[in-house]
């Protein structure tokens, strides 16, 4: 399965008042492992970005002024997320924007039409009711690194976001069972293996080791009047 684990940032908070996306940030996984291949872009919003935006993701009107419009991003963007199901918290936000823009230019796309759509707010919120469920809270209660989180960022919020993601939904965590540890040998963050590391060695039994077990087994039979590996071998 191909994921993208997506963010957006914008100038405002409703597209129907005519804001704007002017930054996305893609981080590409391929069954449930980052791939290493990212997307991310600034965007000319062609409009001013309200200071209370600014005062969340700090990017300015100065910033944007040479950057590329969307309509010049939007084929490149589309292709990257294509197909894909896409990983975004609260959803509707980034979708209704990403639509907006779309929308805008020919040929016009809806998002859902060509990509899968995952809330992992609406997951968070299903399995932590009546908790904060914001991305903060959940670096917090996973044991996610986001230290370097002091303003929003799409990209970066991305990548935090894959590592909650893949936690909150049970798969590639990194176990401490250190009692002594800090969450008291709980989720300790992701440990991530390389895709070209090496095979495991398999170690096979033998003969002589075969020959031990089977008289073990033989003689657990006659004492225990029967075991549950017998009960299975016949069923076979």
């Amino acid at each position: 399965m191909r994921q993208i684990v997506l963010d957006t940032e914008t100038t405002g908070i409703d597209p129907a008042e005519g804001h704007r996306i002017i930054e996305i940030g893609c981080v590409e996984m391929m069954e449930r492992q980052p791939t290493g291949r990212n997307y991310h872009v600034y965007i000319n919003p062609e409009r001013e970005v309200e200071a209370e935006a600014i005062t969340i993701h700090g990017i300015t009107n100065e910033f944007l002024v040479d950057k590329p419009k969307f309509a010049e991003i939007a084929d490149e963007f589309f292709e990257f997320i294509k197909g894909a199901e896409l990983v975004i918290h609260n959803a509707a936000f980034d979708v209704g924007f990403m639509d907006s823009e779309f929308g805008r230019i020919k040929p016009v796309r809806k998002t859902a039409d060509h990509c899968g759509v995952v809330d992992s707010l609406a997951i968070a919120r299903a399995k932590h009711p009546g908790q904060k469920n914001n991305l903060n809270a959940l670096c917090k209660r996973y044991g996610v690194d986001n230290s370097n989180r002091e303003l929003h960022g799409a990209l970066l919020d991305a990548e935090i976001l894959a590592d909650v993601y893949l936690l909150l939904t049970g798969g590639q965590t990194d176990l401490s069972l250190d009692a002594g540890s800090e969450n008291g040998g709980g989720v300790s963050g992701i440990r991530r293996l390389s895709a070209e590391r090496p095979a495991l060695a398999v170690v096979r039994p033998t003969e002589a080791e075969n020959e031990a077990h089977e008289a073990f087994m033989s003689t657990l039979e006659k004492k225990a009047g029967g075991t549950v590996w017998s009960k299975l071998e016949g069923a076979e």
